[in-house]
């Protein structure tokens, strides 16, 4: 699976995770030049506390696009660490 935005593959691998009808890569399959830690975070009641990532192609910024559960709850945690991706993020293969 690929994570493209901007025409750009910024994440690709084939050890996926789907929970709640998103793909979730592993954190070492991002392509880290294009991602900045936002200070956005969220809390779901059974996945907890999310932390948000900014994704950036040249000079185009996708704020709070990738998110990461870097300590979910005991049911979510086949998730931990790995990132999911909205905004207009395309996901396929």
């Amino acid at each position: 699976m690929k994570a493209i935005w901007q025409g750009v593959v910024i994440a690709e691998s084939d050890d996926m995770i789907v929970l709640e009808d998103c793909q979730y890569f592993p954190r070492e399959s991002l392509v880290a030049e294009h991602f900045t830690e936002s200070e956005t975070s969220s809390n779901c009641p059974w996945k907890g506390d999310a932390k948000y990532f900014h994704i950036k192609v040249g000079d185009a910024v996708n704020e709070d696009a990738a998110w990461v559960y870097p300590d979910p709850e005991e049911a979510a945690e086949a998730i931990k660490g790995r990132v999911a991706f909205w905004k207009g993020v395309e996901v396929g293969e």
